[in-house]
């Protein structure tokens, strides 16, 4: 081995002439043989302290490529803000896509670079920006003007990075896919596809560029003449590339996302493929033969509130995504090892076309707890201390509840994620026990109700319940209020989270905007007047919070009067992955040291979070807990040295 050309020496020996080609039926690179063997990785999922770990994993395993999505919400949050890295957030160091690239490439790996601007990926909104949908009319991944003028400041922003980076100016990228299983959208428009590729190629791109779908679903509907189409499957590899075969006689194939597992919804079990699947469905690939892209070769984790979600037909009708992105590949959410990886090093060994040398693969990440396996609760915050800390500028009244993205919140570029509080403006007629509240529309995604601060809507303890009011299935839905105390109550409000919007579709679903969609009345009569209070929990709301109070338990088994922000003080001596216990919690969301580490439901199938090291300091840690029902009845958070994901 230790003979044996790297990947770059091998192909970059002599001089570059040409990149990636695809002109016959076997993949050239500087017009060598290649056998096209890479693994997704997304560079925004994992910490940047840990990509060139992984990479090397990666290597170490035969692959010659990594792939990655670029997710357009976060590199352009708002309208004329764009973030690559240099953007000042908590979000800034993992969008350094330039810098990611570069590590691929010191790990001798080519890259295959998947810009969207749509990129599904069980992601937020499939990487489209929240703000596309304050235009009443937006069509996004179509011709519409609005949306095209959108995606071109956009890639005129990213594209130029990328330029500099093609493996014939002496960088990793080696292709470029054109938007996204466009031809699952049920939408014939060939010229959006066209304007996508005329961006690219604006920007001196020069490919290799491909588009993906299922040939046996999709056929054609989503490719251009003159681009290699690819293939995405699980199953079935040899109809699928024969289908392949038939669009597109004498290229090269290449199954650009082999489904290594699967991701989870909430309330589901966990999805896994067994080892003699997987292995068997790989090696029929390759003895085909077609290159293999495997998504996921390393999932890493949705973190905050950046999960996708899914919508179906039949109950429930709307499917958020767990914040593990695991997925069963070949190595962990943490980085470890599985059988499946040690299949993959085996037979891309057995049918690589040129023999070249690969790294040895590093250790088992290290593991551990924090110093003791719990801590306990040292403060919490109830919502309405949460509300008096909203800046003015996440704060707005109308008549009618708006949705999120509607608000004047962040610029004008209204809210994308977290909680929204509506509250009735003051002055209101005194709510009398027994009223009845209907929501004349729908949730968008979940809505706790609270009378003088104090929650009447039932907490969410089964998957049955998201059948009734407070929820998104049931179109105007009604409660019957019972006051906390024997008089009238004085405040009505509700809290709404966005629980993630869809990723996938056709396009009606594309249009979903979170919040209350529609009016609200009580006992029949619609209330007018309402304040509206972004909790956005961003890193600075966060260190801005003060006046915490003393822990004290609002009932004997945990069951919270309001939903709180609980405080945790974490001593940690040297920082190693660890895991954050729920079992006990009921539903909502843990940040750590500022960062948005992500959801929780005590539904499962997940029931710890991942704590990677990169996230931790040596010393004293804050973890903050936002729960919106019920906490364990002995006020500690525990901590695991493994995941619970069953």
């Amino acid at each position: 081995m230790a003979g044996l050309p790297t990947l770059y020496e091998f192909y970059t020996s002599g001089g570059v002439t040409e990149g990636l080609e695809a002109e016959n039926r076997q993949f050239t690179l500087n017009g060598r043989p290649l056998s096209l063997f890479s693994g997704a990785l997304h560079y925004f999922r994992v910490p940047p302290a840990l990509w060139r770990d992984r990479l090397r994993r990666m290597r170490a395993a035969g692959l010659v490529a990594v792939e990655t999505y670029v997710p357009w919400n976060l590199h352009n949050p708002a309208p004329g803000v764009y973030d690559f890295g240099d953007g000042g957030t908590a979000w800034s160091p993992f969008l350094d896509i330039v810098g990611f690239l570069r590590a691929a490439q010191e790990e001798d790996l080519v890259a295959l670079v998947r810009p969207g601007p749509y990129i599904c990926a069980e992601w937020e909104f499939g990487g489209l920006p929240s703000w596309l949908l304050r235009d009443p009319n937006m069509r996004v991944r179509t011709s519409y003007e609005p949306y095209k003028e959108a995606v071109r400041a956009y890639f005129e922003r990213l594209l130029p990075l990328l330029a500099p980076l093609h493996f014939t100016r002496g960088g990793p990228v080696v292709g470029l896919q054109i938007e996204n299983e466009y031809g699952s959208l049920g939408v014939d428009d060939k010229p959006y596809l066209e304007f996508i590729k005329g961006l690219m190629q604006s920007a001196d791109l020069p490919g290799l560029f491909f588009t993906s779908d299922s040939p046996l679903a999709s056929g054609d509907r989503g490719a251009l003449p003159g681009v290699l189409q690819t293939a995405n499957f699980q199953v079935d590899p040899e109809k699928q590339l024969n289908a392949l075969e038939r669009l597109q006689p004498g290229k090269p194939a290449m199954v650009m996302e082999y489904w290594t597992g699967w991701f989870d919804h909430w309330t589901e079990e966990h999805h896994t493929t067994t080892l003699e699947a997987f292995s068997d469905v790989l090696r029929r690939i390759l003895e085909y033969p077609s290159g293999v892209n495997f998504y996921m070769f390393h999932g890493g984790t949705n973190w905050g509130f950046m999960n996708g979600a899914n919508s179906d037909t039949s109950f429930p009708t709307y499917q958020p995504d767990i914040t593990s992105y695991d997925y069963d590949a070949p190595l962990t959410e943490w980085g470890n090892y599985t059988p499946k990886y040690e299949a993959v090093k085996r037979l891309l060994a057995q049918h690589a076309a040129v023999e070249l040398r690969t790294p040895s693969a590093p250790a088992a990440p290290a593991r551990g707890l924090p110093a003791g396996a719990a801590a306990p609760l040292a403060a919490r915050l109830p919502l309405g201390a949460l509300a008096a800390a909203v800046p003015p500028a996440l704060r707005a009244s109308h008549a009618q509840p708006l949705p999120m993205e509607l608000l004047p919140a962040n610029g004008g570029a209204g809210q994308s994620y977290g909680f929204l509080l509506y509250r009735r403006a003051a002055g209101g007629e005194p709510v009398p026990d027994g009223a009845t509240l209907t929501v004349r529309g729908r949730v968008r995604d979940l809505a706790v109700v609270l009378l003088d601060g104090q929650r009447v809507s039932a907490p969410l303890t089964s998957l049955q319940d998201l059948r009734g009011f407070g929820y998104w299935e049931k179109e105007n839905a009604s409660l019957q209020l019972r006051t906390p105390g024997a008089a009238p109550a004085q405040s009505l409000e509700l809290l709404v989270e966005n629980w993630g919007r869809v990723n996938f579709g056709s396009p009606d679903d594309f249009h979903q905007r979170k919040g209350l969609l529609g009016s609200v009345e009580l006992d029949g009569a619609t209330v007018a007047g309402w304040d509206h209070l972004s909790l956005q929990f961003d890193p600075a709301f966060l260190a801005g919070l003060s006046e915490w109070q003393p822990v004290a338990l609002d009932s004997p088994d945990g069951v919270l009067a309001t939903p709180t922000l609980f405080r945790v003080e974490v001593s940690i001596d040297e920082p190693v992955d660890t895991w954050i216990d729920v079992r006990g919690w009921s539903k909502g969301i843990v940040f750590v040291n500022g960062f948005a580490l992500g959801r929780y439901l005590h539904l499962g199938p997940s029931h710890t979070l991942y704590w990677p090291a990169p996230l931790q300091r040596k010393g004293l840690n804050e973890v903050l807990v936002f729960e919106l029902f019920q906490i364990p009845s002995d006020t500690t958070l525990r901590f695991s040295d493994a995941p619970d994901l069953d």
